[in-house]
């Protein structure tokens, strides 16, 4: 067997420079448009554990229980060092998605370098120095731009590596820690958007002189604005806009991180045993200063807002995960009574085999509120409908307009688990689906398509890619609303399991979707909604077979869409998954109502343990 270099990540700094054999630990090594680089090096890339999608369900399954253990264990650690006695449904709501994800993307990272240890020979491992604290998240949303970072990866990696006392060789780091690229693909800002910025502000302004304390709270609701605003009417108050604001800096101190998580092992098999010990160490270590070191500042800020004291009801759709201001606000009114309702946040929702930020939402929310969907014994959920097509304007097709490929991208590492393709090699999987799908069109369709980049890159080279395949092919860096490139449109097809195919099927949009079922797993009860769709042509499981649709219906796309076979198709998926009610605004008041006058008497909560 070949002795090689283990590579982690795509930080070339890290990589041998003497010629000798390298492994990477996964395609997200090999950024595309460095391809020039690694293509010249003795190279091999370890197999992905997690291209047995059977494996990566059962670890979310098991991972979960670590999950619901840990959480417990901090939530008793976090009460005991901020001297509070909080519920453990105020730290679920607070520290909860942190803590998933975390421990999922330990797991990952923990696993392969494990794998790679106990099957490959090893000549060495360099790792970068790095700073006390450097890489520790200030808050949630400093996390999101952190995680999908080489830097971050390339420090849990190096952490996980002295964990399991490897030997590694550590170097000095080149340039200055970046902290990530997650926002180096800049929107135009136009005088418009300083414009509307500033009415915002002011009506904010005005909303904290005009809010009573017992005012229904609404933040990031999904609803456009007119509708948010009508929404507060029918309830009988003041319209008002609500917004959260950054965090300032929390200093990083060693001495409050002293200490091992408490993890209980009993309910996990012995072989999970060393993955459960390097979570109770790397807790400590990562957990964002926000939670930590800033907490008593941040619960200060939290009582200092013009929000409502006692609010009848929370409603947001969008804040339950990254803005820490918001949730630990949330938490404390929750953990006094205050009911949360939480919305439906896009489309993979009650559909997905398997799905943190589900389970998630609904085990914080008093009422979670879906776009048509139920389960079985599960009496939070309210079929309420479509929050982001309440309102929404009817877009006709444009008959002379092009096809509308809309594409997406997963960071290169995996973060929270749901049934979508992982890490960079099955987005790669993915992208190759889409350059079947164009090259199985006849020539004149190629040149009728407009392909819409995804907004965020993550260094997967997009626009290198479609170029590479495809010189002179139409792009769209994804900047511009969906729904005004419709208005240019004749077909819209989708590739992957979110939001935007719900919308062009409310909107009665023409559409095509096609994505591979084994990267989009299904739960029970929801093929036979995709198996109408699919008899019908709109729904499709190889990329040719969509093209081979878009082919035949091409000339007259009206006789297929308007066929009554296949708008009842439309009409019966988007009743379970996307409907809009006759009166939307009056249904969601209504409720509103009924679930405040349940909890019109909030007494101190249960604990949640």
């Amino acid at each position: 067997m070949v002795k090689r270099q283990l590579v982690t990540t795509a930080l070339e700094a890290t990589w041998a420079t003497d010629g000798q054999p390298i492994l990477f630990l996964g395609e997200w090594c090999k950024l595309f448009d460095r391809r020039h680089v690694w293509e010249s090096l003795n190279h091999v890339v370890a197999p992905y554990h997690w291209d047995d999608r059977s494996k990566l369900f059962q670890d979310y399954t098991t991972l979960q229980v670590v999950y619901e253990e840990a959480l417990k264990a901090l939530s008793q650690q976090l009460n005991q060092q901020h001297g509070v006695n909080y519920s453990l449904r105020y730290w679920r709501i607070l520290i909860g998605p942190w803590l998933g994800y975390f421990i999922q993307m330990v797991f990952d990272r923990w696993f392969m370098i494990k794998t790679v240890l106990d099957t490959e020979e090893i000549s060495n491992i360099q790792i970068l120095k790095r700073q006390l604290g450097q890489g520790v998240p200030n808050d949630m949303n400093d996390f999101i731009a952190l995680f999908v970072d080489d830097h971050w990866n390339e420090m849990i990696y190096g952490q996980i590596l002295q964990f399991m006392t490897v030997p590694v060789t550590v170097i000095e780091a080149p340039q200055a820690y970046e902290q990530s690229d997650y926002n180096s693909q800049r929107k135009a800002i136009k005088l418009s958007h300083y414009l509307k910025k500033s009415v915002v502000s002011i009506a904010y302004l005005l909303s904290s002189v005009l809010t009573r304390s017992d005012d229904y709270f609404f933040i990031t609701s999904y609803l456009t604005r007119q509708q948010d605003l009508l929404l507060q009417l029918k309830l009988g108050q003041i319209p008002k806009i609500w917004r959260s604001s950054a965090l300032p800096r929390f200093d990083y101190c060693k001495a409050q991180r002293n200490w091992l998580l408490d993890l209980p092992k009993n309910r996990l098999r012995a072989d999970w045993h060393p993955f459960c010990q390097l979570i109770s160490l790397l807790v400590p270590q990562n957990i964002p200063t926000s939670y930590l070191e800033g907490y008593r500042d941040l619960a200060q800020k939290s009582s200092e807002l013009h929000w409502p004291h006692r609010p009848k009801a929370i409603f947001t759709s969008n804040s339950y995960s990254s803005d820490d201001l918001f949730k630990i606000w949330a938490a404390e009114k929750v953990d006094r009574g205050i009911p949360l309702i939480v919305g439906q946040h896009g489309g993979n929702y009650g559909m997905a085999l398997w799905s943190f930020h589900e389970s998630h939402e609904i085990d914080i929310s008093d009422q979670y509120l879906t776009w048509g969907w139920t389960e079985p014994r599960q009496n939070k959920l309210i079929p309420i409908g479509n929050l982001k097509g309440f309102g929404s304007t009817v877009i006709k097709p444009n008959k002379s307009g092009k096809a509308l490929l809309v594409e997406m991208v997963v960071p290169r590492y995996s973060y929270h688990m749901y049934s979508v393709p992982v890490s960079a090699g099955q987005w790669q999987a993915y992208f190759n689906d889409q350059v079947r799908f164009v090259k199985t069109l006849p020539d004149v369709l190629r040149k009728s398509l407009l392909v819409r980049l995804f907004s965020h890159d993550w260094k997967a080279g997009q626009v290198s890619r479609w170029q590479k395949q495809f010189p002179g092919i139409e792009l769209d860096f994804g900047t511009r609303p969906l729904k005004e490139l419709l208005w240019q449109t004749r077909l819209y097809i989708s590739t992957y399991n979110a939001t935007t195919y719900l919308e062009s099927l409310c909107l009665n949009f023409p559409t095509l979707i096609c994505w591979n079922p084994l990267h989009w797993e299904l739960r029970d009860g929801v093929r036979p909604y995709f198996d109408l769709l699919k008899e019908v042509g709109i729904f499709h499981e190889t990329p040719e077979s969509a093209a081979q649709q878009m082919a035949k219906i091409w000339d007259n796309i009206d006789d297929w869409w308007l066929d009554p076979e296949t708008q009842n198709a439309r009409e019966v998926f988007c009743h379970r998954y996307a409907r809009i009610p006759p009166n939307p605004l009056d249904t969601l008041a209504q409720l509103f109502r009924s679930i405040a006058e349940k909890h019109s008497d909030p007494v101190e909560s249960t604990r949640d343990c």
